[in-house]
């Protein structure tokens, strides 16, 4: 197994390591509602993708608003 002959410095050190960071997410523009969003996904806003409506935010919306009423009522018990 190979061992430095010397001690890194400090300097060299984070020198190295310096080009170790996280990078920012890529982000696209929705053609449709303008809200940024990740690259090939439905846009979570309006649920279009490529020019199409792929989630019918409606129903999302109405199945959403259902779920917590059921919840609610359960909690109230």
């Amino acid at each position: 197994m190979a061992v430095p002959k010397k001690r890194s410095t400090k300097t060299k050190r984070n020198m190295r390591r310096s080009q170790i960071k996280l990078s920012s997410r890529a982000s696209v523009i929705c053609a449709n509602c303008g809200k940024s969003i990740l690259p090939h996904r439905a846009c979570p806003s309006c649920g279009y993708y490529k020019g199409r409506q792929v989630i019918d935010m409606v129903k999302k919306a109405e199945k959403k608003a259902a779920g917590a009423k059921v919840k609610a009522k359960a909690n109230n018990r």
